[in-house]
């Protein structure tokens, strides 16, 4: 079995600079920093992961916690944190919590906080007070990606404003004509008002408010899984009484809409001439459905996080402890054949 000092004898340096070059801590000139790298392949020297983390405190390795693993969103996500810590020399670990439980605990307080992680990034979990102090103990950095108002005092976040992503899809209703507007929102959007689904109801109310339609009861919100199925079973009990029919929804996701879609042609109704659709996150299948939706980039935000999260931890040349995470991600209304102006 190679050593360490079978790779300094080789390239002609001490151990100790033979460990600062393969490790990346600590100053090294270039050329023997490239003369080391070649011995150690020469030999076949494999740097272990935890002798490097004794030396530097980092274990390269960043904690994920999410929701689901299972939707495309989450998926689309997952995909680029992956990338993007494997190509900056980072290991991922994902943890699969949703609700409060026993499980969601252990993840906090043990695998989190006392595991070896440097740092961990949650996708679409809202944090409580306590989890966040039991890793704040620990000076683990934390990055919070979708939900949440900007500039909202806790960790570093990241995402797109759910609220105007609301109020834009509402409007373009509002600017075809349509009065009858039911939003379906995602489940807990009322109790939890600074969710993603909370945030675009607010969006919903908002639009409708300015518009004059909420204070006659005009605006109505029901909630559903943000799913398909929670779309196409919550559409059609919605259109399923004639004479109370919308003639516009706003879905909450673009898999709710599909599902809405879907009951609205079981019901012998017509997408877009008797029900307008607008969706929000841009899925892959959505040009396929004709969906309108407000498109945002779920993998480049997976790439954001990393790149805050390796700034939080000081890596490469824009190292900043405090970064600004308080400007919303990129997003755009893509209209499609899915909505038209309100029938006469």
């Amino acid at each position: 079995m190679t050593a360490i000092a079978d790779v300094a004898r080789l390239a002609g340096v001490s151990k100790a600079t033979a460990s600062r070059a393969l490790s990346g801590r600590g100053h090294v000139a270039e050329a023997t920093r490239r003369r080391v790298e070649t011995a150690a392949a020469e030999i076949g020297y494999i740097v272990s992961p935890d002798a490097a983390s004794l030396v530097t405190g980092r274990t390269k390795n960043i904690g994920v916690v999410i929701p689901f693993v299972n939707r495309w969103f989450f998926g689309e996500v997952l995909e680029g944190l992956e990338r993007t810590l494997l190509s900056a020399g980072y290991d991922l670990t994902l943890y699969n919590v949703d609700g409060a439980g026993p499980d969601r605990d252990r993840v906090f307080e043990f695998f989190l906080a006392r595991k070896r992680v440097d740092a961990v990034i949650a996708v679409g979990v809202d944090l409580a007070e306590h989890e966040l102090a039991a890793l704040e103990r620990r000076d683990k950095p934390v990055v919070v990606l979708g939900g949440g108002e900007a500039g909202a005092l806790g960790p570093a976040r990241l995402g797109i404003d759910d609220r105007a992503v609301g109020q834009l899809a509402t409007e373009h209703l509002l600017q075809l004509g349509h009065t009858r507007l039911v939003h379906l929102a995602g489940d807990g959007a009322a109790a939890r008002p600074l969710s993603v689904q909370g945030l675009r109801r607010h969006g919903y109310l908002d639009a409708m408010s300015a518009a004059g339609l909420a204070p006659r009861g005009r605006a109505e919100v029901v909630e559903t899984e943000m799913t398909m199925p929670g779309g196409y079973e919550a559409a059609l009990q919605l259109l399923g009484q004639p004479g109370r029919r919308p003639t516009a929804v706003f879905a909450a996701s673009d898999e709710v809409a599909f599902g809405a879609i879907r009951a609205a042609e079981r019901l012998g109704m017509s997408v877009p001439h008797d029900l307008s659709i607008v969706g929000v996150d841009g899925h892959e299948y959505a040009e396929m459905f004709g969906l309108t939706t407000v498109e945002q980039s779920p993998s480049g935000q997976g790439r954001a996080a990393v790149d805050l999260v390796l700034r939080l931890l000081g890596e490469g040349a824009e190292a900043d402890p405090l970064p600004d995470s308080g400007a919303p991600l990129p997003t755009r209304l893509v209209v499609r054949t899915s909505t038209m102006r309100a029938p006469l």
